[in-house]
């Protein structure tokens, strides 16, 4: 009987995939619960929610939802934000985990370990000293405090999932580029970037999926409708129109619809950079 699920037989494969899809359809039916419920009138929803399969599609939810509040000027704004941002986390947090795995210098395990307890401190905690900060910089009502900060490295994690990939890459393609006359940078640039594309992607969509769905942030720093993300936009649409359920549905349809399509697109990539970075050295 043992043999029967030894790994690699058919059996055990089976067994393994058969987990698979009922844990992915379970994780599913939220997703198609919401778009079901989209995709109904509000009397259908009010005798049957419970129902996955519309009677009639009603597409017109959709447009409502858009029109009713300005979600194209919320969007705007949403994809600015989230654009600069991914870049700005991907090529400062390449730079200081270039920093941080090839270079070596007094405390640079000490600041690099600082930098990872960071992650074990609540967001809450530095919440009101980071708002007197832009508030004494004259930063609210704007899109600074929600941008800056990308500049400085992106965030811990990503500079450890960086770090961890670069230790990987052998120094001998530094120390060549050395003696073809290469700087750092141009070392940075030409050589660990473009071995680096998986891990890249990675911190790409964990930096726009953070910025994209972010809802305090902007909650916090602005205070005028016209600068307004989709996730504020959301809430108030919920607030304003609270009843049309099957339409609040739709707009949630409309917000998660390109992260969904960019995890699809960068799937390969994202779990590749997620395995490889585990491999790098010390």
């Amino acid at each position: 009987m043992s043999r029967t699920y030894r790994d690699g037989h058919p059996a055990a494969k089976a067994v393994i995939y058969s987990l698979l899809i009922v844990g992915a359809a379970a994780f599913t039916i939220p997703f198609i619960w919401t778009l079901a419920t989209a995709l109904k009138s509000g009397e259908e929803f009010a005798s049957d929610p419970a129902r996955i399969i519309p009677r009639h599609f009603v597409w017109e939810n959709f447009q409502k939802a858009w029109t009713a509040l300005p979600f194209a000027r919320f969007m705007l704004n949403t994809v600015v934000i989230t654009l600069t941002t991914t870049v700005a986390s991907v090529i400062s947090g390449s730079i200081v985990a270039y920093g941080f795995s090839r270079f070596q210098f007094r405390a640079r395990n000490f600041l690099f370990y600082t930098m990872l307890a960071t992650m074990m401190l609540p967001g809450q905690v530095t919440q009101i000293p980071v708002f007197m900060i832009w508030r004494q910089l004259h930063a609210i009502d704007t899109y600074y405090p929600l941008i800056v900060p990308a500049f400085f490295g992106g965030g811990a994690f990503n500079i450890f999932l960086l770090r961890q990939f670069f230790l990987g890459i052998p120094k001998e393609l530094d120390e060549a580029a050395m003696i073809d006359g290469a700087s750092y940078i141009k070392i940075w640039w030409k050589v660990l970037m473009p071995l680096s594309g998986p891990v890249l992607a990675t911190v790409a969509l964990f930096s726009y999926l953070a910025q994209w769905d972010n809802f305090e942030g902007p909650l916090i720093y602005l205070n005028s409708p016209e600068k307004y993300t989709v996730s504020i936009g959301l809430r108030m649409f919920q607030d304003s129109f609270g009843t049309n359920f099957e339409q609040v549905m739709a707009a949630s349809v409309i917000h998660i619809l390109p992260t969904i399509v960019l995890f699809f697109c960068a799937q390969r990539y994202f779990l590749r950079g997620i395995n490889l970075s585990g491999l790098g050295g010390r």
